[in-house]
């Protein structure tokens, strides 16, 4: 029995020290953006903003992910990844640094943060397909579920919990600047770790001819989304999703602050705590996940997960009760995260590692496509009909979209013809010893 056999399934991954050195950085980077968070908001808040004027810094961030993550998809299938992660969290301290100081000087605008988080979703763009991408080529195929749940744990934990109370106490103790200063350091943080590992090589496709670089970023984009249009298990997800996020993003991102404000009499310490029982939540659902082996029903429990986790949503625009909007939250975080688990292993086990920055990127890309616009037009369609009927729609519409996806795809027979939970294929997956340079990844000891 090796060392890592002796462990939790769910702690099996730290046995590698790439792997440690992965997370400590990703730690840090999630605790800044969830700190941005409410930061952010309450600088809105604090400059007399609307949900209207939350809605146009919200949309910049989305805005800004869409526009960015395809390149970033093509850039991770060619440039290691690691050096992309670093020049990310390099433009992200930067990003924190600017708003820090148009804060302390009072120089501050709604205009100023919408811009500052386009960047920031620029940067996002860069960052999940290159992390996700290079994950394969660090850990071996068995310890993906277990890796994919402790970023979930992480996800939630830091950036939805740790974060939020890290800027609503910065907050009280001074002003929004202070948050977003203190985000600036531990993006310094994270480069610093990141800096500290080795640089993997790119899996290419051994027989791929290369054309001029401009040609071939769009070769790339197109043959991405052939393999998403013919991949049926991944279209419909997909299709799913973009409807999803198009219901939900919005009432989240931009009405749940005021639905705190105005029906709870809270401020950024309640808010802080409503997305901080989303993420209690988030860490549980992942970490049961991570702890046991992939569900033989994969894609039937991750989609039905996704449905159903919707439903404590409509709750939030009838109570004025905080402590039901937190168990809400947290039920929500509970079953959203343990889906996205499996699906983040499911991307890594069923996608060929040659493609799997680009497939990573589609899947932000046309996921979120929809998220620019269910940011822009969730303020005024509250205030037009009210936060209670937002949140209802955005709470029982989805179990229903979810059972005809379900239907109309055949994921259960796409399921049972592709189980996760057999023996992985050696030769699609890198492991550890790539990582530490010993040998070249398994798809590229061909060249």
């Amino acid at each position: 029995m090796t060392e890592a056999t002796r462990l939790p399934r769910a702690l099996r991954p730290f046995t590698s020290g790439q792997y440690r050195l992965l997370v400590a950085a990703l730690a840090a980077s999630l605790l800044s953006a969830g700190a941005w968070l409410v930061a952010a908001v309450w600088q809105v808040v604090e400059l007399g903003g609307t949900p209207v004027d939350l809605s146009s810094v919200a949309v910049g961030a989305s805005l800004g992910l869409v526009v960015a993550v395809l390149f970033g998809g093509v850039a991770a299938d060619r440039i290691p990844q690691r050096r992309i992660l670093i020049g990310v969290e390099i433009v992200r301290g930067l990003t924190f640094a600017v708003a820090a100081v148009l804060g302390a000087t009072g120089l501050i605008e709604v205009w100023h943060l919408a811009a500052l988080s386009f960047v920031l979703g620029l940067a996002d763009g860069f960052f999940y397909p290159a992390y996700s991408a290079w994950l394969p080529a660090i850990l071996p195929a068995e310890q993906l579920l277990a890796a994919n749940g402790v970023e979930g744990v992480l996800r939630p934990a830091v950036m939805q919990a740790a974060g939020p109370a890290l800027a609503s106490l910065l907050i009280a103790v001074q002003a929004p600047w202070l948050a977003f200063a203190v985000v600036a350091v531990m993006q310094a943080v994270a480069v610093v770790v990141l800096g500290l590992m080795r640089t993997t090589a790119v899996r290419r496709d051994p027989d791929e001819i290369v054309v001029h670089p401009v040609r071939q970023s769009f070769i790339d984009l197109r043959d991405g989304f052939v393999y998403l249009l013919r991949a049926r298990w991944l279209f419909a997800t997909l299709v799913f999703s973009i409807i999803l996020v198009f219901l939900i993003m919005g009432p989240i991102e931009v009405l749940l602050p005021f639905a705190v404000k105005d029906q709870t009499g809270g401020g950024a310490g309640a808010f802080a705590l409503a997305l901080a029982a989303f993420g209690v939540g988030g860490a549980v659902g992942s970490l049961t996940v991570a702890s046991l082996p992939i569900p033989r029903r994969y894609l039937t429990l991750m989609i039905l997960a996704w449905g159903v986790g919707c439903v404590p949503l409509a709750i939030i625009g009838l109570t004025s009760w905080l402590w039901v909007m937190v168990i809400a939250l947290f039920i929500v975080g509970v079953l959203f995260d343990g889906a996205q688990v499996v699906w983040g292993t499911l991307l890594q086990r069923r996608v060929p590692p040659s493609m799997l920055g680009r497939v990573s990127s589609l899947d932000f890309f046309v996921s979120l496509a929809l998220m620019p616009i269910s940011m822009a037009v969730a303020g005024p369609v509250g205030e037009a009909i009210g936060i209670a009927p937002a949140f209802l729609i955005a709470g029982l519409v989805p179990p229903v979209l979810a059972l005809v996806t379900l239907a109309l795809a055949r994921l259960g027979e796409d399921e049972l013809a592709h189980p996760l939970d057999g023996h992985p294929d050696p030769s699609i997956v890198t492991g550890p010893e790539a990582a530490a340079g010993f040998e070249l990844p398994a798809d590229e000891r061909h060249s």
